[in-house]
């Protein structure tokens, strides 16, 4: 009997949303356990269609544990003009971050959200793309930049009750509002609260 693949669940958002960005997104993709390249190039297995977007931006590297027999996957940042926001850390040129069952991604002004489903087989994973109407990670700025410079960000008083560009979001629910409390998930707990998103310009 086949051991059951692992699935990334990939959800991708652009604030452009034009048909050009994602034209070449399959549905699903079935992947050897290479690491999983995204980027504009033609040998990019996601091709994203961004002027911004390095031909090879970023891998995903599968990987097998000692002592386990399930794939775990790390996050490698590929651009030498460009960097990669992953679960609150900012990667640049060949650094790397292991993966956790659910990642929240930012680059080139696409957010991008990865669940991680472990199964049983070393041999391939499965790549399964949803295309995002509405932001994944909720930010009050505009999207960031991939430029190596940083643009000094103006703080609001202390006592003003402003909060900095980039504070804490949420996963984007249409049922919740931002002053809702989290509701319950399906499976029980909370919705996952995402962590700060740098604000515009600091992300390189």
């Amino acid at each position: 009997m086949d051991k059951p693949l692992t699935v990334l669940r990939v959800s991708l958002y652009h604030p452009t949303q034009g048909p050009a960005v994602f034209a070449n997104i399959p549905l699903q993709l079935q992947h050897d356990i290479s690491p999983l390249l995204v980027g504009r190039g033609q040998d990019a297995h996601l091709r994203l269609q961004l002027p911004s977007l390095s031909r090879r931006h970023l891998s995903l590297e599968p990987y097998r544990e000692k002592g386990s027999s399930l794939l775990v996957f790390c996050l490698k940042a590929l651009s030498r003009r460009g960097c990669v926001w992953v679960n609150g850390l900012t990667l640049r040129f060949l650094e790397q971050v292991p993966l956790g069952a659910v990642n929240r991604v930012s680059f080139s002004g696409i957010q991008m959200v990865v669940h991680v489903e472990g199964g049983m087989s070393l041999e391939a994973f499965v790549c399964c793309f949803h295309l995002s109407p509405l932001p994944l990670i909720y930010r009050p700025q505009a999207e960031e930049t991939d430029e190596w410079e940083s643009i000094p960000q103006e703080q609001p008083p202390p006592g003003s009750g402003q909060q900095a560009p980039g504070h804490l979001g949420f996963l984007h629910d249409p049922s919740q509002t931002r002053d809702s409390p989290p509701q319950p998930s399906p499976g029980g707990g909370t919705e996952i609260q995402l962590q700060r998103e740098p604000p515009d310009g600091m992300l390189c």
